[in-house]
């Protein structure tokens, strides 16, 4: 699909092709889409129709899943370098090192509404997932949209713009080596990458307010930061779903790797609930960390109310604990190299992400013994 022709009748501009019928069409429209800010204005009009019920399907049951692109459309104004060869950003103490920082942020928000819109369409049909699943990531998908969109026009606002600097594709890699798992996808962009996004932004935002600029700080605290908490949520949240219907012997979880074998340690009749996101005691901004500005909070609710509905959230500390083994496993198999402390524990937590899940992995393993 042709991204200039699509995105006209998407729009309503008079196009001859017809708009996308189905979500996962949006997705594949998005995806063929190579102009950043094209990109984020499609993902937000496809999240915008589908959450008000004007997208009647997530996708279509009487054809065949039409693949995602191996790697989706990119500006060719971005030069593109290995992670390795890519400049260092500095800490911010210039106001090129902020410049610098702020192109990294808008570079990596635009890859994220790649990822998101790939995870529709990629493993929304194949797997057969619940229609919350698609709710939970076209909010996603709409929140990096519009991290994008406000980090782009912050860098104009400074004189600069997206594409003056070069980057990297690093979080693509990341994403092809999952191609083939959602389990591995979930733990490893959205419990691995995501959550190192909530370790390093209050750090980031410091950074932004010492050197003179509290809008770049304010933007990245008070919209940013707790909208990314939601998204790493969202990684928690259905990577238990797919453990536990695994467990429950569903065909259509047939991408989860062969070769991770915890999740069959999972009980048929667990007596806890589901772990919910938590909210974070305090007052000002700390306070909001487990809500979202469009409603992401409700969002959660919703998803645990689904998983309810499928008898899924019948988990004891047992399970838990088997779910955490599995995901320990597909880190260490589809990420390269132990975590990086110190983590932001006050905000994994209010993402359902407790310290058992990551804290063993920040240690190498050696010849049977663990090493720091």
């Amino acid at each position: 699909m042709e991204a200039a022709g699509g995105a006209g009748g998407a729009s309503g501009g008079g196009g001859e092709s017809q708009p996308p019928k189905t979500l996962v069409d949006w997705a594949l429209e998005i995806l063929g889409t190579a102009d950043p800010d094209e990109k984020a204005r499609l993902g937000d009009l496809a999240a915008t129709e589908w959450l008000r019920g004007a997208i009647p399907l997530p996708y279509d049951p009487s054809r065949p899943a039409r693949p995602p692109p191996d790697r989706p459309a990119r500006s060719a104004a971005v030069r593109l370098l290995p992670p390795s060869r890519a400049p260092k950003l500095g800490k911010g103490g210039s106001a090129q090192s902020r410049l610098a920082l702020l192109h990294s942020l808008a570079h990596t928000e635009s890859w994220a509404v790649d990822l998101s819109w790939d995870i529709v369409a990629r493993f929304g049909a194949p797997l057969r997932m619940p229609r919350e699943f698609f709710d939970d990531f076209a909010r996603v998908a709409q929140d990096e949209g519009r991290h994008f969109a406000v980090l782009s026009a912050r860098l104009r606002e400074l004189g600069s713009h997206y594409g003056a600097l070069p980057a990297h594709d690093g979080l693509w890699d990341s994403a092809t080596r999952t191609s083939h798992s959602l389990l591995a996808r979930l733990a490893v962009e959205h419990c691995v990458h995501e959550a190192r996004g909530l370790d390093v932004l209050p750090t980031t935002i410091s950074r932004f307010r010492a050197g003179g600029d509290e809008q770049t700080a304010k933007l990245l605290e008070d919209v940013i930061y707790p909208e990314e908490i939601t998204h790493c949520a969202a990684g928690v949240r259905w990577f238990r779903y797919l453990c536990l219907r695994s467990r429950n012997g569903d065909p259509t979880a047939s991408s989860i790797p062969q070769t991770i074998t915890q999740c069959s340690e999972l009980p048929r009749d667990g007596t806890g609930d589901i772990h919910k996101v938590e909210e974070v005691e305090g007052d000002g901004p700390k306070a909001e960390l487990a809500q979202a500005s469009n409603g992401d909070d409700k969002t959660v609710q919703q998803v645990e109310d689904e998983l309810a509905k499928c008898k899924l959230v019948d988990i004891g500390d047992d399970v838990e604990a088997a779910v955490i083994r599995t995901f320990h496993s597909v880190v260490r198999e589809y990420f390269r190299g132990p975590l990086k402390p110190p983590f932001n524990t006050e905000a994994r937590k209010a993402a359902g992400f407790e310290p058992a899940w990551y804290e063993p992995l920040a240690v190498k393993e050696v010849e049977g013994q663990a090493v720091e």
